[in-house]
């Protein structure tokens, strides 16, 4: 009785985790720009332009409700001066974000917006020039760190499973113990599932 009792309850749970399972979605990949915070070194350093790419994935669990998995990596290099040192410095940031995603579709359009949690990876590297001694140091350091992004985005629907999306994002960081505030922009190509 209790092989039976067992079996019984093994395919009602597998019933109700196919019922839970999302039904419909999108791919998205696309190019990606980051508008990152001025780096922790100090002196004068602008804030950084990156280049890079951003993916993520969208299972629907109600019409107008998604969770999504984003995944960026985001490229580049900048000049600093102080009072010290000058130099250059090369780096590449990668964020994991998960959470939920509200879409509405009103004809071709489909405006969403998003709140996401996650971590972020930056790896750091360069060279800097005493302007005391002259001496050139090597740079290197790198840093995981927990992210949250909070944005949105339009799609426009092209022929029925693909759409364009131009999306925005405000991603906050934590890197070296330092809060960073980066704006992300985004747009590429949606496949709808």
């Amino acid at each position: 009785m209790s092989k039976l009792a067992t079996v019984l309850c093994m395919l009602f749970l597998a019933g109700l985790a196919a019922a839970q399972a999302p039904t419909s979605g999108n791919v998205f990949f696309g190019y990606s720009y980051e508008n990152s915070s001025d780096s922790t070194l100090g002196g004068n350093v602008s804030r950084p332009n990156l280049q890079g790419w951003e993916a993520s994935l969208e299972g629907k669990i109600i019409p107008h409700l998604g969770i999504v998995a984003d995944l960026s990596g985001h490229y580049g290099s900048q000049g600093f001066v102080t009072t010290l040192a000058a130099g250059n410095v090369n780096g590449h940031e990668l964020e994991v974000l998960f959470g939920p995603r509200l879409s509405i579709s009103v004809g071709h359009f489909t405006p969403f917006a998003e709140a996401m949690v996650g971590l972020a990876h930056i790896n750091l590297g360069g060279s800097a020039t005493s302007s005391q001694t002259g001496l050139v140091a090597s740079l290197s350091n790198s840093n995981t760190a927990f992210a949250s992004a909070f944005g949105g985005g339009l799609d426009y629907r092209l022929i029925r499973h693909v759409a364009l999306r131009d999306a925005g994002d405000y991603v906050r960081t934590q890197f070296f113990s330092t809060s960073q505030s980066d704006l992300r922009l985004s747009t590429g190509i949606v496949l709808r599932f």
